[in-house]
């Protein structure tokens, strides 16, 4: 409810009273003998502007009559409002005894507080201002449509208001039928609203669902929903079974600090292994800001020795006992143009993380970096450092992960110069350091200059000149990822590669089906020319940035189809395709076509690229979407020589708003892990590890009126066997939500297998949400 500042214009009487406080916040007490100062008519609108309540704050009142008694009572009657400050009551009768200085209220009355709140009852009777009282049939409104009700109400020293036989809900009360009850509500013998510290508490309290009891608090204890932050225990959490926890129950303690920091620390217990501790601490400041979460556990799992991948023998002997784990960040701008910032995550174990829940697990590894940032017109500059951690030791080896002390990266791109062309620098220079493997040190600078222009025949131009030059130091160049053989000791090499590069994009565009349709038709064309930096050339150069090569509809028109720079493609070389694409009432046709061209064949060793020949495998890409309930992208590479694809991936989308169905498929010769875990220069295609890349996905989403569900599946065709399913299903509200999910995990992950994981959240709308695993 809200208090007008303006009412129409009838008899009405304003009078001014000064004395004790009978109500929080608001003033009233005896009359004194009145005058015309005191009481006065007047037919104009009244206007009363707020401010804070105090004992000497004029009591405004409207009413439709009013009468004296002789012993001292004073009524007033029909429609009366009455106003003190930043409070308002409306009700239909108002009595005040001189005599006993009791202010009584009946009929339709309303009581709005300052912070918007409104306390509606049939009846109220207050004494000492408004400080102490009592009530019946009492509903109280609150923020986020919350509602607390009592038979009656008992008010003590305006800061205390205990409810008999309460009742408190979020859900909204049907308007057809107002006697049935909410969707869920908390039903209590009594109740305490505790004005000055905004909490509830509940005694002997009911949770009900549909009028149906579905679990006893012996007490409960919320905040306020007016209040966004407080201090107090959150909503706990109980799992009845787990594979590494067992049954486990968490009880997390909130403290708001002040308003910009605050502290949260869970407590976990359970049957299977020792306790945990964990506390998240945050903090907001004017520059900057602070997240660290840590925690420390005492592990009673033991686990058993077993061979990872690469067919080393791994224990845990290190990864039980007292584990712990720590995830910061952290910005701070120092200026307009700098900012210096961290984000440190450590973990004592692999199997610590998958036996309490880490968030994390299940990652290939955990990064850690501190950095300087700037930022200036057309440039940026970061310095930092980098650490790694590996968590699947089934596959990645932790001592060969590097560690990056420092590494500098700038980028540079000006303004359009005289001559139409735009120049741009870049540099990623570095130090790493393994325990195991290749150490090295990279000094590294790419200029690259591009002039855009066209012709009157509407071909356009892009003319692009870049110089590459690396300089490198390094150590056990015959180790990981590098792998080039009896190359020990020192090595100081470096390479410098010029590349220059004319593209030509001729997109032709016509109109069709009444002009309600388009179509463009666009050659592509365009010619490399670099020194042929082959397999000799780059074989005693380290490898740390160009482990995977792309050769898709994505790069085929890029100078360079590594990942990165210690490899770059070299020699003279033309790329051309084909694009075409339809539009036309909603529907759209899309699709590239384009083939390679190279002189030189032999720097490229790498299997399954897809440039074994002068005339490359050739790459495609198509889009369907004939309309808004089907949508297909595919896209792939072909070997004509063997007749079979090296490469290929696709997806699907379609149903309609309320039910969709996707589904995907990719598939490559080796895995991402080949180049990084095989020497691929001695063995080539029948590397140890070499295993295909086969997997289809598929899903659905649904939704009707209030209920949702969803699926997936990823299952690995090469292995034979599913990587992950799951699914969730849920019904939601305006004031209640129930998900219930279920994931299922067949990856082994430092030799073990979750299994099975049943979720169920529940979300009350104003208490929070608490969940159930299973």
């Amino acid at each position: 409810m809200t208090v007008p500042l303006w009412l129409p214009a009838r008899a009405r009487r304003r009078a001014s009273f000064v004395g004790a406080t009978l109500m929080a916040g608001t003033a009233l007490v005896a009359p004194q003998k009145m005058s015309a100062n005191t009481m006065q008519r007047d037919n104009s609108h009244i206007i009363v502007v707020g401010k804070p309540t105090s004992q000497t704050d004029p009591l405004t009142y409207l009413a439709d009559s009013e009468s004296y008694a002789k012993n001292g009572l004073i009524t007033w009657d029909g429609n009366v409002r009455v106003w003190q400050g930043d409070h308002a009551m409306r009700a239909d009768r108002v009595t005040y005894d001189r005599s006993t200085g009791i202010l009584s209220a009946k009929g339709h009355v309303a009581v709005v507080e300052p912070d918007g709140s409104t306390t509606y009852a049939d009846y109220v009777e207050f004494s000492h201002g408004m400080h102490d009282g009592i009530g019946s049939g009492i509903y109280i409104r609150m923020e986020d449509n919350a509602k607390l009700a009592g038979n009656g109400m008992r008010r003590t020293n305006g800061m205390l208001n205990d409810l008999t036989h309460a009742v408190y809900t979020a859900c909204k009360i049907c308007e057809k039928n107002p006697d049935l009850p909410p969707f869920w509500q908390f039903q209590a013998y009594d109740a305490t609203q505790d004005v000055q510290h905004k909490r509830l508490e509940f005694d002997h309290a009911w949770l009900k669902m549909l009028g149906l009891p579905v679990f006893y608090f012996p007490f409960f204890s919320m905040t306020d929903p007016s209040v966004k932050r407080q201090s107090g225990f959150l909503m706990p959490g109980i799992s009845p079974h787990d594979r590494y926890l067992g049954t486990y129950f968490t009880l997390p303690y909130f403290w708001a600090i002040d308003e910009q920091q605050d502290l949260t620390v869970r407590g976990l217990v359970s049957t299977k292994t020792g306790p945990e501790l964990t506390a998240q601490y945050r903090n907001r400041l004017n520059f900057g800001s602070i997240d660290v979460t840590g925690g420390v556990a005492y592990d009673t799992h033991d686990e058993n020795r077993y061979t990872n991948t690469f067919g080393n023998n791994v224990g845990s002997s290190n990864e039980y006992g007292i584990q712990g784990y720590v995830f910061g960040r952290g910005n701070f701008a120092l200026n307009r143009n700098w900012q210096l910032g961290a984000n440190i995550n450590v973990a004592s174990s692999a199997n610590y993380m998958r036996d309490y829940r880490v968030p994390g697990y299940g990652q290939e590894m955990l990064n850690s970096n501190l950095f300087l940032e700037g930022y200036g017109v057309g440039s940026y500059l970061r310095f930092d450092g980098q650490a790694y951690q590996g968590l699947n030791q089934g596959v990645i080896r932790n001592s060969d992960l590097p560690w990056a002390l420092p590494r500098l990266t700038y980028a540079f791109q000006g303004q359009p110069d005289m001559f139409g062309g735009r120049l741009s620098v870049q540099t990623t220079d570095f130090n790493l350091y393994r325990k195991n493997g290749i150490n090295d040190q990279r000094g590294q600078a790419a200029i690259q200059w591009d002039r855009p222009f066209h012709n009157k025949f509407g071909q356009q131009f892009l003319l692009t000149a870049r110089i590459d030059s690396m300089v490198y130091h390094a150590t056990q160049a015959y180790q990981q990822p590098t792998y080039y053989m009896n190359a020990g000791g020192n090595h100081l090499v470096g390479q410098v590669q010029p590349t220059i590069a004319l593209r030509m994009n001729w997109p032709f565009l016509r109109s069709f089906a009444k002009g309600h349709g388009s179509q463009i038709l666009e050659p592509i064309a365009q010619i490399i020319a670099a020194p042929n930096t082959g397999n000799s050339q780059n074989r005693h150069l380290p490898n740390e940035d160009s482990l995977s090569y792309e050769f898709t509809d994505t790069t085929l028109f890029s100078l360079n189809r590594y990942l990165g720079t210690d490899r770059l493609d070299g020699g003279l070389r033309a790329n051309v395709g084909i694009h075409q694409n339809w539009s036309w009432n909603g529907h759209a046709i899309d699709m590239l076509v384009g083939e390679s061209f190279q002189q030189h064949i032999d720097h490229n060793r790498l299997p399954y690229s897809g440039l074994d020949h002068h005339l490359s495998d050739p790459v495609a890409r198509l889009r369907v979407s004939p309309n808004q309930y089907v949508d297909v992208t595919a896209r792939g590479r072909f070997n004509p020589w063997t007749h079979q694809f090296d490469y290929g991936e696709g997806l699907i989308s379609t149903g309609v708003p309320m039910f969709r169905l996707t589904g995907g498929y990719v598939y490559a010769p080796v895995t991402p892990y080949y180049y990084y875990a095989t020497n691929f220069r001695e063995y080539g295609p029948n590397a140890p590890y070499m295993v295909k890349t086969s997997e289809v996905t598929g899903g659905f989403s649904t939704h009707w009126r209030n209920y949702h569900a969803s699926g997936f599946f990823r299952r690995s065709l090469s292995r034979k066997q599913f990587v992950a399913n799951g699914g969730t299903i849920g019904y939601s509200n305006d004031c209640f939500g129930l998900d219930i999910m279920y994931i299922k995990q067949y990856t082994r992950i430092g030799g073990e297998q979750r299994n099975e994981t049943i979720l169920f959240n529940f979300t009350f709308k104003t208490i929070g949400t608490f969940g159930i695993n299973g």
